[in-house]
């Protein structure tokens, strides 16, 4: 039988608030970190960002007291386990080289996640993700090299290549062709639901985290790629969010998030190679435990709802960071020339003369400088290459190989 966070006893919620030097955690070795480690790391960070956020909607979505009281409680721990969380990312690290370990979450999650989605059009839509965050990835290592002159393989080492994906001055979407059709509450996987609730999580923590820390940036073209990619960012969180039922009730929707975070929890702790980090997650699993059981406890009060009615009976199988490199090969070359008209995804030769897609790109792309392109041609004139890091072979697509 496998693990069920419903049948659990976690830690009681009034012995979980932590003092400031529980809180103050000791950041992972830079020399020593697993990408795998820090991924993980960026990975909860933005669940637990998700997570607060949805508990604050909530409680401005209730006149309810008592539900206002327990939220307020809940959120309290969530808090205190984000600042647990992201204080394991060392101030050593440039803010580039974290920025790298964004898109590698970007990247090794969408992929995991899609190679197992059981939904054909999620899976698909999970794919066009993937090959824009992929491209992102090529074009900040490149502005690592270009402004910093480090290499961004001392981040992702091998485990991820690096390389173009579908070039980020094409990404650029009018938003009514970033709108998915979303997932039907009443029949979807459960699997499913997790699935999207995770990427939305984290594809709207890069959001957030770039539209903060692109303008602290002195270098111009740095300002100017942070600028671009944080609207892509923008574009993905629309993406994934609308394949949220918009039916499943707040009430629903908060028993959800706990039980996406006992998952998680539960999955980083079968991988974790840190033992300190390890015993991390295991305290905020028993912790997550008992915000379940709160929400569950809600739904069944003012909704009559068992939690056991829209849980599965038992967690899935494991989320885990591993390499994607055959899979990201196989989808960069079947999938680059995709484009989206409304929730749909075509072939670019299959766009009609006016889709919004085109007087979008005319509109963004006019005037004869894009970031994402010129930090290309900044390092090619400079140092006369352009960063890619590949060990699997040559390009998948040979329009983009390097000649």
């Amino acid at each position: 039988m496998g693990f069920n966070p419903l049948t659990e006893r976690g830690i009681p919620l009034e012995k979980q608030l932590r003092n400031w030097s529980q809180l103050n955690v000791q950041p992972y070795d830079t020399q020593t970190v697993d990408p795998y480690t820090r991924c993980r790391i960026i990975t909860m960070n933005g669940i637990e960002v998700e997570s607060i956020l949805n508990s604050h909607q909530f409680a401005r979505h209730t006149d309810n007291p008592e539900v206002k009281a327990k939220l307020a409680f809940v959120r309290r721990i969530e808090q205190q386990q984000q600042k647990a969380v992201n204080w394991l990312l060392p101030g050593t690290e440039s803010t580039l080289e974290v920025t790298l370990g964004y898109e590698q979450v970007a990247i090794d999650l969408t992929a995991f996640l899609a190679r197992n989605e059981p939904d054909p059009y999620i899976k698909q839509t999970l794919d066009f993700g993937l090959l824009e965050d992929f491209d992102h990835l090529y074009r900040y290592a490149n502005l690592a090299d270009l402004i910093e002159g480090k290499k961004a393989d001392r981040i992702t080492r091998n485990y991820t290549e690096i390389m173009p994906g579908r070039p980020t001055v094409v990404e650029h979407r009018h938003p009514y062709d970033d709108v998915r059709c979303h997932y039907d509450a009443h029949t979807a996987d459960p699997l499913t639901k997790l699935h999207a609730l995770t990427i939305t999580a984290a594809e709207q923590q890069t959001m957030n985290f770039y539209m903060n820390v692109g303008a602290q940036y002195q270098e111009p073209i740095a300002r100017a790629l942070y600028q671009e990619i944080a609207m892509i960012e923008e574009q993905h969180v629309t993406q994934y969010e609308s394949l949220l039922d918009p039916m499943e009730t707040w009430f629903q929707r908060e028993v959800f998030h706990h039980y996406n975070e006992c998952y998680l929890y539960y999955s980083f702790m079968q991988t974790e190679i840190d033992p300190r980090i390890k015993d991390l997650w295991e305290l905020h699993l028993n912790q997550e435990i008992e915000h379940l059981r709160i929400a569950g406890e809600m739904l069944k009060k003012f909704e009559g709802m068992d939690p056991a009615e829209i849980l599965p009976k038992e967690l899935p199988e494991p989320t885990k960071f591993e390499q994607n490199k055959d899979y990201v090969r196989q989808v960069l070359a079947t999938q680059i020339d995709l484009r989206t008209v409304g929730p749909t995804f075509v072939p670019v030769d299959q766009l009609p003369e006016d889709a919004l897609f085109w007087q979008y790109q005319e509109a963004v792309n006019s005037g004869g400088f894009v970031p994402s392109e010129q930090v290309i041609k900044d390092l090619q004139e400079k140092s006369g290459y352009r960063i890619a890091f590949m060990t699997e072979g040559a390009h998948p697509v040979e329009a983009m190989r390097e000649k």
